[in-house]
C-alpha cells in the first residue's frame, strides 16, 4: 500500500510539474508573439538629427523623429472642447502639428495642420503668408463643437532652420487672439450704389431683394467633363454678394482659383481686411484642379468692392487656356 501510494504521489507530482512547464512555455510563446507584433506595427523613435533639434528649439515645441520625418506637436491643450456636450480630450482630434522631411536635393518639405478658433484663423493666416508659408486648406473637422474649431493646412519648402523661423510667427499667434466684440449693423445710411460697385469691379451684377450679387465665370479654363462644358452656371465662377448700406456693408463670396493663384488671392484678401472662411475643392476628377475659397468682410461698400476687385485681378494672370475633359 505504501509503495502504491508512493508511486501515485510521484505520478501526481510529475503531472503537476508537467502542467507548470506547459503553462510556462505557453506564456513565453505569447510573450514572443506580442514582441513580434509590436515590432511589426511600431516604428521606433530615432535620435533627432541636430538640424531638427534646432527646429524644436526655435519653435519651443516638443516632437520626435521617425521614418525620416520630424513631427512637431502643437496640441490645443488650452481648449476644453465638447461635441454635442460630450467632453473630448485633445488627442481626440485637436492635436495640431507640423512635419518636415528631406527632399531629393537635401532641402525640406514642410506640411502641417493647425487647430484654430474662429478669431485666430485670419491673424494666423496673415502671419504665415507674410513670412512665405502657404495656406492650402481651411475647413472644419467636426460639427456641434463648442467652442467652434477650424483646421488650417500649411505648406512650405526650404532649409529646416529657415522654415522654422518662417512658420514661428504664425504659431506664436495661436492662443493669443482676443475675440472681437460683435458690432450691430448701423441703421439708416445711404443705400448701396450698385452701379458704382459694378464700375469698380468691372462687371454688372443682379439685384435680389436686399442683396446685389456679381458673378464672374472662369471661361478661360475651358473646363469640360464627359464632353460637357463646365461654365459659370455649373459652379465654375467667382462671385461677390453685397448687402447693407453704402457706409456699412457686408460682402461674402467665393473665388475659383488654379493652384498657383491661391496664395496671391489670399494675400490680397487679407491685405484688404477681408476674412477667409474656407479653402477647399468643389469638384473632383477634373482638370485643371480648381480650388475654391469663401470669404467675408464688413465696411464701406466701395472699400469692400476694391478688395474683391484686387483678388479678381489675380485670376488668369499669364496662363494659357486650359483644356480639360474626361
Amino acid at each position: 500500500m505504501v509503495d502504491v501510494g508512493h508511486r501515485i504521489l510521484i505520478f501526481e507530482t510529475k503531472n503537476d510539474w508537467s502542467q507548470t512547464m506547459l503553462r510556462f512555455i505557453s506564456g513565453m510563446l505569447l510573450l514572443c508573439n506580442a514582441v513580434v507584433v509590436f515590432a511589426a506595427t511600431s516604428t521606433p523613435a530615432q535620435t533627432v538629427p541636430s538640424e531638427y533639434e534646432e527646429v524644436l528649439k526655435t519653435l519651443d515645441k516638443k516632437g520626435d523623429f521617425k521614418a525620416g520625418v520630424l513631427k512637431v506637436n502643437i496640441p490645443r491643450n488650452d481648449l476644453r472642447i465638447t461635441l454635442q456636450g460630450f467632453p473630448t480630450p485633445t488627442p481626440f482630434g485637436f492635436g495640431g502639428w507640423i512635419a518636415l522631411t528631406k527632399t531629393a536635393n537635401g532641402s525640406e518639405v514642410m506640411m502641417g495642420d493647425l487647430v484654430l478658433l474662429q478669431d485666430e484663423i485670419n491673424p494666423v493666416m496673415s502671419a504665415l503668408l507674410d513670412n512665405g508659408i502657404e495656406v492650402t486648406a481651411l475647413h472644419n473637422h467636426f460639427l456641434w463643437d463648442e467652442p467652434r474649431v477650424y483646421f488650417m493646412h500649411v505648406h512650405g519648402t526650404g532649409k529646416a532652420a529657415d522654415l522654422a523661423k518662417r512658420v514661428k510667427p504664425g504659431l506664436d499667434v495661436i492662443g493669443h487672439v482676443t475675440s472681437a466684440a460683435a458690432t450691430p449693423a448701423s441703421s439708416g445710411g445711404a443705400p448701396l450704389d450698385t452701379q458704382k460697385l459694378a464700375n469698380i469691379i468691372g462687371h454688372e451684377g443682379e439685384q435680389s431683394g436686399a442683396v446685389y450679387k456679381i458673378t464672374v465665370g472662369r471661361d478661360d479654363l475651358k473646363m469640360k467633363e464627359h464632353g460637357a462644358i463646365i461654365n459659370a452656371r455649373m459652379g465654375l465662377n467667382t462671385w461677390a454678394a453685397f448687402t447693407g448700406s453704402h457706409e456699412d456693408a457686408a460682402i461674402a463670396g467665393d473665388v475659383a482659383m488654379l493652384e498657383n493663384e491661391v496664395t496671391p488671392v489670399l494675400k490680397v484678401l487679407r491685405r484688404n481686411g477681408l476674412d477667409v472662411v474656407a479653402i477647399h475643392h468643389h469638384m473632383v476628377e477634373v482638370t485643371p484642379m480648381v480650388i475654391f475659397l469663401h470669404y467675408w468682410g464688413r465696411g464701406p461698400a466701395e472699400k469692400l468692392a476694391t478688395g474683391f476687385k484686387e483678388a479678381l485681378d489675380q485670376l488668369g494672370k499669364g496662363s494659357d487656356a486650359h483644356e480639360a475633359g474626361r
